[in-house]
């Protein structure tokens, strides 16, 4: 009984900790931020097929030149602070107390903190490259190309430790049981972390992904500590505290914007945590929103390919609903709603396939 009480403790205290450190560090990141003048120098002018944006550009111009990029770094900082915070303390002083709250194992935590300070790095070099490269879409930051071939090499690292050093070759489908891939498991969680790093459109609206990407990783930590994966429940209790900071300055309006740097870490993190809980079958249910922008995109740029015409007024999703006339807030607020939904719809399937 004490030690489940401790449990609670570590997961739900280390989430209350995290947003404070956040919110104590985000004057000093604002502070850099705007010293050095962090943001787009033009607004985009171009979508990732080379045609125009006239309806985006009219939505976005003002906000996309006036707020800094890169307040991503929050979030992972946060992270890697708290962790390293109780790592020392249990290393210098060996209490039962302070060795229980250390989350960083080798069995759960190593691997997600890796993959999400990697993806950070690759992220924040890109936030970097489009601040002081002026342009276009296509002028300012990485090409598509050379993002995803980094994200590649990031999830070839994940699944080359989850297949020989884990021995992890199957995926668990609630209600079927384990399905073995064998070697296959290496292409498959690759294409995983690509299908996850393409919902990282949703970071278009002040206060969307924040709220979105609390939501997953809150129903993910509730799915690690039923599971009794205590030490990653902690990580992502911490994730979601850590983005709750940032949420509290990104709520409209926006003091600075995820961008690249905070999306590609949580996104990368993301698959690492879905498959360490055996549930990379309910992701898609959990991460609902993410999917439907990732099919926005799709649809729009296959339709306008092959059809010559348009499904949506402006894709991704959300900017559709903007320009149907919905204000910036109701559409924050509804996808907040659905992904609380549907991680919990998540939760419920995976758990109760496996307890």
């Amino acid at each position: 009984m004490q030690d489940t009480i401790l449990n609670i403790y570590k997961v739900l205290g280390l989430w209350g900790l995290a947003f404070f450190i956040g919110v104590a560090l985000t004057p000093i990141l604002t502070h850099y931020l705007y010293k050095y003048k962090m943001w787009r120098k033009d607004a985009r002018t171009m979508a990732p097929d080379g045609s125009s944006t006239p309806i985006f550009n009219q939505l976005h111009k003002e906000r996309e030149t006036k707020a800094p990029r890169m307040g991503g770094i929050l979030i992972w900082v946060t992270t890697l602070i708290v962790a390293l915070i109780f790592w020392a303390l249990s290393r210098i002083f060996p209490d039962p107390l302070f060795v229980k709250l250390n989350f960083l194992s080798r069995g759960q935590t190593w691997v997600p903190l890796g993959i999400l300070l990697a993806g950070a790095a690759v992220g924040l070099l890109d936030d970097l490259l489009l601040v002081f490269q002026n342009g276009t879409y296509r002028g300012g930051g990485m090409t598509f190309t050379r993002r995803i071939l980094l994200v590649t090499l990031i999830a070839i690292a994940g699944a080359y430790w989850f297949y020989f050093k884990l021995g992890k070759d199957f995926v668990f489908i609630p209600s079927f049981g384990d399905f073995y891939l064998g070697a296959a498991f290496i292409p498959f969680f690759v294409l995983v972390m690509w299908a996850v790093f393409s919902g990282g459109v949703i970071d278009g609206l002040d206060g969307l992904a924040g709220g979105v990407f609390a939501s997953i990783f809150g129903a993910y930590a509730g799915i690690a500590f039923f599971q009794n994966q205590i030490n990653l429940a902690a990580f992502c209790s911490v994730i979601v505290g850590a983005i709750l900071a940032f949420l509290w300055f990104n709520i409209p309006p926006a003091r600075f914007y995820m961008s690249e740097t905070g999306i590609m870490a949580l996104t990368t993190a993301l698959t690492v945590v879905a498959f360490l809980t055996n549930a990379v079958a309910v992701l898609p249910l959990i991460a609902f929103p993410l999917v439907l922008e990732s099919l926005s995109v799709i649809i729009q740029l296959s339709s306008k390919r092959f059809f010559g015409k348009k499904i949506f007024l402006v894709a991704p999703l959300h900017h559709h609903f903007e320009a149907l006339g919905w204000p910036p807030e109701k559409v924050t607020m509804r996808f907040w709603v659905i992904s609380v939904v549907f991680a919990v719809m998540g939760m419920i399937v995976q758990l109760t396939s496996v307890l």
